[in-house]
Order: C-alpha cells, then sequence, then structure tokens
C-alpha cells in the first residue's frame, strides 16, 4: 500500500511539474523569451567554459604544436604551468574567454529558441530530426559571426607567455598596428565549416535525447544528472565530427605568434602543411582524447545550466503577461 501511495505521489509531482513548465511558458512573450534565453545562455556559458579552462588552455597548447599528444603530456603541461606560473595561471585566458563565451553562448541559446520557433510551422511539439539539426546549425553559425574576433584573442592569450598579452585590448591593439585588423577575422572560414555540424549535431542530439526520454517515461521530469548526461553524449558527437577544422582553425589564429603566419594562410594550405609535417591522425586529431574530456563535461554543464536557469527565470512574474489585460 505504502509503495502504491509513493508511486502515485510521484506520478502526480511529474505531472505537476510538466503543467507547471508549461504553464509558465505560455505566459511568457516571445520578447522576455528572448531575453530570458539570452541571461541563461551567458550564465550556461561562463558556468561550463571556466570549469574546463585549465583544460582548454592545455588542448589549444598541443593543438598548434608539432609535439604529439599524451595524457602523460597533459599532466607534465599542467604540472610546469603551476610550477612555472603559478596555479591561477591555468586559467589565463579565461578573461578572453569570458568576454568571447558570454555573449557567444548568449547568442547561440537564444537564436536556437527563436529558429526552432521559425523552422515550426506546423507548430508541433517536436521538430522533425533534419530541421532540429538545421536549427542548431543556424544557432551556431549566428554565434560564430557575432563574437569570432574574441575567439581569436583568447586562443592568442592562451598560447602566449604571460608578458607579451596582459589584458583584452593590448591583444587587439598589437594584432591591429603589427599584423591588421583583417588577422582578427583569421580562421573565420575553417571556424564556419567547423560550427554548422557541431553545433547542428550537439543540439540534435541532446533535443533528441529527451525527447526520447520524455517518450519511454510518459512525460516524467528530467532530473539534472540526465541532463548531463545527454549534454555529455551531445558534446561528444559534435566535437568528434567537426575536430579536425577546429585544429586549422586554431593553427591559424595563433600562426602569427607560433612563427608559421606563412604556413597557415588558408584552410588547404594548413590541412597540407599539418598532414605533412605530423601525419594524418597525430595532425588533425591530435587531443581529441582531451577533447573526449573536457568537451562532454563543457556542453553537459552548459545545457543543464541553461535548461535550470532558464525555467527558473521565467517563474519570475515580472517577465510574465498581465493577467488582467
Amino acid at each position: 500500500m505504502e509503495r502504491g501511495n509513493l508511486f502515485r505521489s510521484k506520478n502526480n509531482h511529474v505531472e505537476h511539474y510538466h503543467k507547471e513548465e508549461h504553464h509558465v511558458n505560455e505566459k511568457v512573450p516571445n520578447h522576455n523569451k528572448i531575453l530570458t534565453s539570452l541571461i541563461s545562455g551567458a550564465v550556461a556559458g561562463a558556468v561550463a567554459k571556466t570549469t574546463i579552462a585549465p583544460l582548454d588552455r592545455a588542448k589549444i597548447n598541443f593543438q598548434i604544436k608539432d609535439t604529439p599528444y599524451t595524457f602523460k603530456g597533459l599532466i607534465n603541461f599542467l604540472k610546469d604551468t603551476v610550477i612555472r606560473e603559478k596555479w591561477h595561471t591555468l586559467w589565463r585566458g579565461n578573461s578572453a574567454t569570458m568576454a568571447r563565451i558570454v555573449p557567444y553562448a548568449a547568442v547561440q541559446y537564444a537564436s536556437h529558441e527563436q529558429f526552432k520557433n521559425i523552422l515550426n510551422k506546423e507548430n508541433k511539439k517536436h521538430l522533425p530530426p533534419f530541421r532540429r539539426v538545421l536549427a542548431g546549425s543556424l544557432a551556431g553559425i549566428t554565434s560564430v559571426t557575432l563574437t569570432y574576433p574574441l575567439d581569436l584573442v583568447r586562443a592568442r592569450m592562451a598560447v602566449t607567455a604571460k608578458d607579451r598579452y596582459h589584458h583584452i585590448s593590448e591583444v587587439v591593439f598589437k594584432i591591429w598596428k603589427e599584423e591588421g585588423i583583417l588577422i582578427l577575422y583569421r580562421g573565420f572560414t575553417p571556424t564556419i565549416l567547423g560550427v554548422i555540424p557541431y553545433s547542428g549535431i550537439s543540439f540534435f542530439t541532446y533535443e533528441t535525447c529527451k525527447k526520447k526520454h520524455a517518450d519511454w517515461t510518459k512525460g516524467s521530469d528530467l532530473p539534472p544528472y540526465w541532463r548531463l548526461l545527454f549534454g555529455a553524449l551531445a558534446g561528444l558527437f559534435g566535437q568528434s565530427a567537426s575536430y579536425p577544422l577546429d585544429i586549422v582553425r586554431r593553427r591559424m589564429q595563433t600562426a602569427g605568434v607560433t612563427g608559421h603566419s606563412h604556413d597557415y594562410t588558408g584552410i588547404l594550405s594548413t590541412l597540407k602543411n599539418v598532414i605533412h609535417e605530423e601525419g594524418f591522425r597525430q595532425g588533425l586529431y591530435k587531443g581529441l582524447s582531451l577533447n573526449w574530456i573536457k568537451g562532454p563535461i563543457a556542453v553537459g554543464v552548459s545545457f543543464t545550466t541553461f535548461d535550470i536557469t532558464n525555467h527558473w527565470i521565467r517563474k519570475w512574474p515580472v517577465l510574465q503577461y498581465d493577467d488582467k489585460t
């Protein structure tokens, strides 16, 4: 009898949660949905990137050098960095990361919500698979286009000694003075080509996993640990599909400070030089195993933080329709 009451109580809680979630979303006008998505996306991006910042710095350093990646090499890099420059320098470049990821994630999540609405002409509960991929890809293209120079600045700060650049504005000024303003968009093409499968597959995987969970459990609440797992799978699949272009992007972005400004001038020349000097697998997939650690963590934390924050903010009465109107 007690187990039956407990089961009914749990089902009633789940049903109440989803009714509340649907009711909250229905009461929020679209312009406020955009606002809440921007805020939640910014928070999600900041939390996720700060969590994996040391691994991100290590990944960029392996990507731009011709030494092969090993787990021992990763540990040595982290240890040597702490000994040489103190532990907090593992987060070197994180200010540039925040300056880039906060607007990037805000635009990405908000535009994804809007692209889903635009592509949902039939007003269905879930988009068809291709449209799920398309909405994610379009969101990625939008966010990259608007924030790309900040990504290049972050990469430069991550791979240089701490006395080379002291703050973001100094990086921009030196690039402008020494290399030209157009260098701020160096590597933009491979970034766009990479973000199309990455963002498309990531959002598709996460949305599909949530849909399957709802189907299997008849619409029960999705706990945070399932959101983390689904987000981790999304990051794993998305980054694996686009990783070689990420290598090309980083090589082109940092060519001016690594002595390869004449070798990494375009996508094809960068690919050719990387494969010739390091081999196909060691060159284009260097550090992928590290990405399989940090990528799922970052994407899982990001998706989970966004969902929870967005639902919480949309419950604020000030953002909802006035019941008297």
